[in-house]
């Protein structure tokens, strides 16, 4: 099912305790690309009727920005989630958008400075900031340095992105956590279909933890079995604990972690081939030719919203559809209804179709909802 509308609205006309688990990525609070839906997290209105909604034990997997990550979260405990993990989505593609001091100081004395194409990490653009965006021009000096700026050469004002970081939360269980598993079939996390990699691994446990013997290949032992003294058991299962990070498959030592690499083009488009390539509704352009202003007052660099070739779906937070999966997988149970009250263009409904889930998704943005169909 997916609803055009917004949802806190829409979640009011669900019915209590009427899904299984919620995996869903809402706006970061960040003001991305200037969209204005992006100005603010969640309010805990909307994480209250998530709660409403979600089954006893049912988990909720949401994802946030680095900087805002506790403006994010702190409403969902609010709303009556228990905070249980934190899983860190690694990836190696971000980009810095770091001021070069040097160069501002250099700047503000009256050093001379001309355009060049950006690139590199710590430039400075003719507005004074630093970015990401490589169409943009970036300041190169034509002037001597000055002394302060020399002494401040080498010095920047932001990290290289390479991480989200997704809250795992649940709804507190009836009871035992068995007893409301059984009751509702919720409260518990898919370990062996979540479990990562394809070698068979071999432990022995005698009352304590189990302890590493070696890798197996699938019929070298059963899973349980004992040894000749009938005390010690070993079991055999494939794959290693599912760990609360994931890669995009940056190199060691991250290699044993869940590999997924940010969405591709191919992963962004699937399903959309009967749209057309959309475009913005426009006011028009700022003096420079750089910026659009949209009809709400937001703005944004035309290189950076511009779709790039045939580029059809145009939401500028796509996850890719391998991560959106492994994560329905991990907290859904089998034949169970996923909600998304941020669905965008669509990249969970996608993943939990994929998986055999049900799914429920709410968008405000008429754009989306139609992209979403298409790639559901």
């Amino acid at each position: 099912m997916i609803i055009l509308g917004d949802c806190l609205t829409e979640l009011r006309s669900l019915a209590d305790e009427s899904v299984d688990s919620i995996v869903t990525d809402p706006p970061y609070g960040l003001a991305f690309m200037g969209k204005k839906w992006d100005y603010d997290v969640p309010g805990v209105e909307v994480w209250k009727e998530c709660f409403r909604v979600l089954k006893p034990g049912g988990h909720l997997l949401s994802f946030f920005g680095s900087r805002t990550y506790h403006r994010g979260v702190i409403p969902i405990e609010d709303a009556g989630f228990e905070i249980r993990d934190q899983i860190m989505w690694l990836y190696g593609s971000g980009f810095p958008k770091s001021l070069n001091i040097g160069k501002a100081i250099d700047k503000k004395a009256g050093v001379k400075f001309k355009s060049k194409p950006a690139s590199g990490v710590g430039f400075m653009n003719p507005e004074g900031r630093g970015g990401y965006n490589n169409t943009n021009n970036q300041l190169e000096r034509v002037g001597e340095s000055t002394d302060e700026a020399k002494q401040w050469d080498g010095w920047g004002t932001a990290l290289k992105p390479a991480h989200e970081p997704i809250v795992v939360a649940r709804k507190p269980v009836q009871g035992t956590v068995a007893e409301n598993v059984l009751e509702h079939g919720t409260g518990g996390i898919n370990i062996d279909e979540s479990r990562i990699g394809t070698e068979f691994r071999t432990y022995k446990g005698a009352g304590s933890s189990p302890q590493k013997i070696a890798n197996h290949t699938k019929g070298d032992t059963g899973i349980g079995m004992l040894d000749g003294s009938g005390k010690n058991k070993t079991f055999t299962v494939e794959g290693r604990f599912p760990a609360n990070v994931i890669h995009d498959g940056v190199d060691e030592p991250w290699g044993h972690y869940f590999y997924c690499a940010k969405a591709s083009k191919k992963d962004r488009d699937e399903g959309l081939e009967a749209l057309e390539t959309p475009k913005e509704n426009l006011q028009g352009l700022d003096t420079r030719g750089r910026t659009l202003i949209r009809e709400d007052g937001t703005k944004s660099l035309v290189e950076r919203w511009k779709p790039k070739g045939e580029r059809k779906n145009n939401h500028p937070t796509v996850k890719p559809t391998d991560l959106m999966r492994y994560l329905c997988r991990l907290v859904t149970p089998p034949g169970g209804v996923v909600l998304d009250p941020f669905m965008g263009s669509g990249s969970t409904g996608k993943a939990a179709q994929k998986e055999g889930f049900e799914f429920i998704g709410i968008e405000r943005e008429p754009e989306y909802v139609e992209i979403a169909r298409q790639r559901i």
